[in-house]
């Protein structure tokens, strides 16, 4: 199946999933995961109108988007992994959105940085939702601070994004993390990928994170 025919079914899935929760497909942003992907692989794509696209690594981001936005310069950039607070100025001047704020440093370097650029681009708050030592996401009893810390920095707080644990149910993880952006007022919910992105936007998911369903398998560094 091509890029494109992949892009409709996922569209298509996203939609049979929307409608038991009474929702909108609009009010689910699908963002191509093109992380590894080169960027031949990406523009089938955005011919396609695909517009919100996920990167690990600034670097990355860096090599491929500055050529692909200068033909779609309404591309939308979403930076999704790990991102090291030497690295935050970089990630201001490139996303639109910055999926993975998880500590107080992160929240400093990136309001000084949005501040001297003059550009703010959204940020969602990493859960750690399931208390998994090896992954990225601020402790769930450590959210409010990390939250108000973020306001006082006057961060765009756009929701809340997690990981849920792998070969488990999500659906639980995932309803927590809703019942979290309810508590603290946030809308956004930055949840789902290839496996589970129906399950997330059954629970109320306003982003979701497809790689592998729509590029295939992910290509070997």
């Amino acid at each position: 199946m091509s890029p494109p025919a992949r892009l409709a079914s996922i569209q298509e899935r996203v939609a049979h999933a929307a409608k038991p929760a009474r929702r909108s497909p609009a009010d689910v942003t699908l963002i191509a995961v093109s992380k590894t992907h080169p960027a031949h692989a990406i523009t089938p794509l955005l011919a396609a109108g695909q517009r919100d696209f996920g990167e690990n690594r600034v670097q990355e981001a860096q090599e491929k988007w500055p050529a692909l936005r200068e033909q779609w310069p309404e591309t939308r950039l979403h930076l999704i992994g790990q991102l090291q607070s030497n690295k935050a100025a970089e990630a201001v001047t490139l996303a639109d959105a910055i999926h993975a704020v998880d500590r107080p440093s992160l929240v400093s370097a990136l309001a000084k940085a949005m501040d001297t650029q003059g550009k703010r681009p959204a940020c969602f708050i990493q859960v750690n939702i399931g208390a998994e030592p090896q992954k990225g996401g601020c402790a769930i009893e450590e959210l409010p601070a990390l939250l108000a810390a973020a306001r006082v920095a006057e961060l765009p707080l756009a929701g809340l994004m997690c990981l849920p644990p792998a070969d488990v149910e999500p659906a639980p993880y995932f309803a927590l993390l809703a019942k979290l952006a309810r508590d603290h007022g946030l809308a956004g919910l930055s949840m789902g990928m290839s496996g589970d992105f129906e399950t997330a936007v059954l629970l109320g998911a306003t982003h979701i994170r497809v790689g592998s369903a729509l590029f295939g398998a992910r290509a070997s560094k």
